[in-house]
């Protein structure tokens, strides 16, 4: 129930136990919406009294009680779900509406180890495509999350029994700087190529099954050359970094689709690594497949990016220095 008045704005909350949640440890959810927007929040017993401007204050008041619902349905409230709820357009259904994803219901893929969200529309729109699409792109800078709801939503299809293997690729293609020799078998020389494709696995499946799975060959990360002569079927497939695939590689890579198969191509246009001169594989792919039906094409900006805030502006600083003449 909420009361407002010009200066201040009340919530109450029924339950004590999820508002202690809600605030926070040491408060450290209600500052974060202060700081964003340029408000301030006392509790008084089980109510919150926000002052601010009018507009901020409902924007407050509504970015509380959509995280005091997740409260409600067993869920917890981290930075990033803070994020998402001043990011995302609200969804047009009823707080207790546990609607399958296509009929308009929240945007969720369930993992072993937790629960991902998309934290903007972009990404939303992106894993829906994931879903229904056997071919999607995802196209923009880093840190907007392309590949890791990719590998999100691969973990999610392997346990759900909709593939039978996970196979992460990407181009060994040096960042700029040439690395040497490096010692140890072939496994030993491309994995820090490849230990980004690690990371996103960690995150979402227990160590123990996942070694077992790469084991076993059911999770298989390798350089995208190692892709040539194969036919991938019953498999979740994403190729990495497909900016530095050249046309040949992409166009190789592309036709390994086999039956029951999911392909996702993540890339971002402002960091190729290729020789000059070569032109990378992801804008001949862009060009040549954007109007075949069941291909989708997601873009992102800076806008999405979800890692550090200056992440963002570091980004932007750079597009609008790449534009001016």
């Amino acid at each position: 129930m909420t009361t407002d008045t010009l200066s201040e704005a009340l919530v109450e909350f029924p339950d004590n136990r999820l508002l202690i949640d809600l605030c926070g440890e040491y408060d450290r959810n209600l500052t974060e919406i202060e700081s964003r927007l340029g408000v301030q929040i006392l509790r008084r017993g089980n109510q919150l009294a926000i002052h601010g401007e009018p507009d901020a204050q409902t924007e407050a008041r509504d970015v509380l009680m959509a995280l005091y619902q997740r409260l409600e349905q067993g869920r917890s409230v981290a930075p990033g779900d803070i994020d998402r709820e001043f990011r995302m357009a609200p969804d047009d259904i009823g707080p207790d509406a546990q609607i399958e994803m296509f009929e308009g219901g929240p945007v969720e893929i369930k993992t072993r180890k937790k629960l991902v969200e998309p934290r903007t529309d972009a990404q939303k729109a992106y894993v829906r495509s994931l879903f229904e699409n056997e071919l999607a792109f995802g196209i923009g800078p880093a840190g907007t999350g392309k590949t890791y709801l990719a590998v999100a939503v691969g973990v999610n299809m392997f346990i759900t029994g909709q593939v039978d293997k996970i196979i992460l690729s990407r181009p060994a293609v040096e960042a700029g700087e040439k690395l040497g020799y490096l010692p140890g078998d072939m496994k030993d020389k491309v994995d820090p190529y490849m230990q980004p494709l690690y990371d996103a696995l960690n995150d979402f499946l227990p160590g123990k099954q996942l070694a077992r799975m790469i084991e076993e060959k059911t999770v298989e990360i390798a350089p995208l050359a190692f892709m040539r002569g194969r036919t991938l079927s019953n498999a979740f497939v994403v190729l990495d970094e497909a900016q530095n695939a050249t046309s040949m590689q992409m166009k190789m890579f592309l036709t390994r689709l086999g039956e029951g198969s999911r392909m996702v191509i993540t890339g971002d246009r402002t960091q190729i690594d290729l020789p000059r001169g070569v032109a990378s594989g992801l804008a001949d792919a862009e060009r040549l497949l954007k109007s075949i039906p069941k291909i989708s094409f997601n873009y992102f900006t800076a806008k999405d990016v979800v890692r550090h805030p200056l992440v963002a502006a570091i980004i932007e600083a750079y597009e609008k220095d790449a534009e001016t003449p």
